[in-house]
């Protein structure tokens, strides 16, 4: 999910989606499109997908940073927004690997263009340690 302009209904674009989840197997996505969901109250498996509500990125990513130092590997979809304390304190501060994606995203269950105004980028902290900074291929 994503916001802004109502970026909370915007769902992970599925061919990104899709790349990831033949790299990390993921088994786990707290934010699914089913809004009766809870996942911030729900256990999180082992790979975990995020794309979590922009409005409240600050919360989910410091259940992502925890679920991490407890041994999972977690992937998100994230904004750039490299001015934000969150982004220093949980992704820089944390030496996860940031993956920068080139142009911007087409989101999907948009009824319009589907293109935020803002650049993405995908943060992968691994469960076994690795660290390092990409571009998404």
């Amino acid at each position: 999910m994503a916001t802004g302009r109502n970026y909370q209904t915007w769902r992970t674009p599925p061919d990104l989606y899709a790349r990831l989840d033949a790299e990390f197997r993921f088994d786990c996505d707290p934010v699914p499109a089913d809004p009766t969901r809870d996942g911030m109250c729900a256990r999180w498996g082992r790979s975990v997908f995020l794309n979590p509500p922009y409005r409240d990125i600050p919360r989910w990513l410091r259940r992502a940073v925890g679920e991490w130092q407890r041994g999972a590997t977690v992937v998100a979809l994230l904004p750039v927004r490299t001015d934000t304390a969150w982004f220093h304190e949980l992704v820089l501060g944390t030496g996860a690997e940031i993956r920068w994606i080139r142009g911007r995203l087409r989101f999907a269950g948009h009824a319009g263009a589907g293109r935020p105004t803002f650049a993405s980028m995908v943060v992968v902290w691994r469960g076994g340690g690795e660290r390092g900074s990409a571009a998404v291929p």
